[in-house]
């Protein structure tokens, strides 16, 4: 049997969490969803709640797919463990750490099958604790402008807002990179150039959680460092191999820039320092970049002369006094 969607949920410490996601997920009112959620070898609790939860939609059990990894080997494995099983004509990627509308499939969907597109994005919601805030994405016509407008970071390659054809996939042997769990959602760049038709719905269903400490992004260590690096470099590879080394060469160095951005979101030195390591040919497209707010070109500039105490006090005063505090 195939299904019109494949939605595919990694599970990995979530027990606080995947209950409202199943549920949101589970509740959908388009009736053609295949799930499948892939227990990345969890240690805690998570596929117990997500099983006793999955009772409570007997019409939806049908429907639902397990796969287990024996070891825990990370969100990028995770996903194509789903993927190597996914039936749908079209794939959907959820963390289970987030939720999303009721909806939001069947918005999605009938979005693809009225315009033929092999991607559907939307705009999402970056969710604290006490509030959201609504992340508007650019209104695109084509995978060309969505493409550029990635690299120079107006719109974000995020995995989970967008419902993309499986043959884009399949076709062009696309997945997502085994042991680089930072920086995986970067395999999305790929599809954006292999696909043909692009639709944009100007509406948010996804929340993204930005409280639980234990989901795979929230913690920056050496080695996801080195994995956010590896997984930028894959990208500026298969660029160059598709297009050439001129054609995106500007794009090409704003991609390169906000990759290192996040380096320059904490108050540690040696995050600065690892900023200035990283791509320095980069840096004189700083100005270049309109899509840079005026506060960031300034942080940017700031490490380049070494004026650390700038970029820890945008810190301290934007990122955890405003954001932290006040947003939440």
């Amino acid at each position: 049997m195939s299904y019109p969607v494949s939605v595919i949920v990694p599970v990995y410490k979530v027990e606080k969490y995947i209950e409202r996601c199943a549920r949101s997920l589970l509740e959908q009112t388009f009736p053609g969803i295949e799930y499948i959620f892939a227990n990345d070898c969890t240690p805690d609790q998570s596929m117990q709640v997500l099983e006793r939860v999955a009772l409570e939609y007997p019409h939806r059990l049908k429907d639902i797919r397990y796969v287990s990894h024996p070891r825990n080997e990370g969100l990028p494995t995770a996903r194509n463990s789903g993927m190597s099983l996914a039936t749908g004509d079209y794939i959907f990627h959820c963390d289970s750490d987030d939720w999303v509308d009721k909806d939001m499939i069947e918005k999605m969907y009938l979005a693809t099958r009225e315009n033929n597109a092999d991607i559907v994005y939307t705009d999402w919601y970056l969710s604290y604790r006490r509030n959201e805030r609504y992340m508007p994405q650019p209104e695109l016509k084509t995978p060309a402008g969505c493409l550029k407008a990635i690299l120079d970071g107006s719109m974000k390659y995020n995995v989970w807002n967008k419902l993309i054809k499986r043959k884009v996939y399949i076709d062009n042997q696309v997945f997502f990179p085994d042991g680089l769990s930072m920086g995986e959602d970067m395999t999305i760049i790929r599809l954006f150039c292999h696909a043909e038709k692009v639709v944009y719905l100007g509406k948010a269903f996804y929340h993204y959680m930005q409280t639980n400490t234990n989901a795979y992004t929230k913690v920056l260590s050496d080695l996801h460092l080195s994995q956010i690096h590896r997984n930028a470099d894959l990208v500026v590879t298969n660029l160059y191999k598709l297009y050439g080394t001129k054609s995106l060469e500007k794009e090409i160095h704003f991609f390169r820039l906000n990759v290192k951005l996040p380096l320059l979101i904490s108050s540690q030195k040696k995050m600065y320092e690892t900023w200035l390591q990283w791509f320095p040919e980069s840096n004189r497209y700083i100005k270049q970049n309109t899509s840079f707010p005026f506060r960031i070109r300034c942080i940017q500039y700031a490490a380049i002369k070494g004026h650390y105490w700038l970029i820890r006090l945008h810190y301290y005063g934007i990122v955890r006094f405003v954001y932290g505090i006040i947003y939440r």
